[in-house]
């Protein structure tokens, strides 16, 4: 903790270990074990669970940048065994979103100069590659993946256990457990071995495949393809996930485009 500011009301948990020329605000909680880098900022109203790491550079808690924001009290809540990496920034909520906080879940990673903005809510046990910048109140699901240098656009919605490809435009939402990629995004499949490394059966990935068959190749648009699967698929907790993605989606779900351009 030498040559660090540190508030004497910030709460400190046990056995954090603060480098050097750090900065952590008055509001501020960090919980037992964490580990807080060379010149890492942590400003006021950011509360941080267990064992997470802060890396050099990185600036949690900053001031949304949001034009519509008045300096009113809004948070920064991070799970436990969360890591954040060089340079990464992750920015508080607003009230105008009605949210207030924006939120990591637990065992997230978020790779070096990653931004996350006002009021997102990323969820357990993702990966957000560097150079990912995910706008206002995007919403990242628990298992996801987004590939370096990837940019989604505000309010857009990453699905569980989906993997989108690097250097991605992400304006529609990407459903549960595909493959997107290419230039526009679009399916490119299921994330097949992401869901065997996490135990998913050889039935539960067959019934995923099944449900995107009617959604992107039986020629009906999404709303007949999900009367479909409600109709003619047995209830399963995969039908469930796929389902209500789709029927709360906003900005609707990336297209099937054999015409898209492959990365490079």
């Amino acid at each position: 903790m030498q040559n660090s500011c540190i508030h004497p009301n910030a709460k400190i948990g046990k056995d954090v270990k603060i480098g050097p020329f750090c900065y952590i605000a008055e509001n501020v909680e960090i919980g037992d074990g964490c580990e807080i880098g060379p010149n890492a900022i942590i400003y006021d109203y950011v509360k941080m669970g267990k064992n997470c790491k802060v890396f050099p550079g990185a600036v949690v808690g900053a001031i949304p940048q949001d034009l519509k924001f008045s300096d009113e009290i809004t948070w920064v809540e991070i799970g436990d065994n969360v890591t954040i990496r060089e340079c990464a920034t992750i920015n508080r909520g607003t009230a105008a979103s009605g949210k207030y906080k924006t939120v990591i879940g637990n065992n997230t990673l978020i790779m070096s100069y990653a931004h996350v903005a006002h009021d997102c809510e990323v969820g357990n046990n993702c990966i957000l590659v560097s150079y990912v910048g995910i706008a206002g109140e995007t919403v990242v699901d628990d298992w996801a993946i987004i590939g370096g240098a990837s940019a989604a656009h505000q309010f857009s919605n990453i699905g569980t256990h989906a993997m989108v490809g690097g250097g991605s435009r992400i304006s529609k939402d990407v459903p549960p457990y595909v493959l997107a990629s290419k230039l526009p995004l679009s399916f490119c499949g299921i994330n097949i071995v992401g869901l065997r490394r996490r135990g998913f059966t050889v039935e539960q990935i067959d019934r995923i495949k099944e449900i995107y068959k009617v959604i992107y190749q039986s020629g009906l648009n999404v709303s007949a393809a999900c009367k479909k699967i409600e109709e003619e698929f047995e209830e399963s907790v995969e039908k469930r996930t796929i389902l209500d993605f789709i029927n709360r989606s906003k900005r609707g779900i990336i297209r099937y485009n054999p015409k898209a351009v492959a990365d490079e």
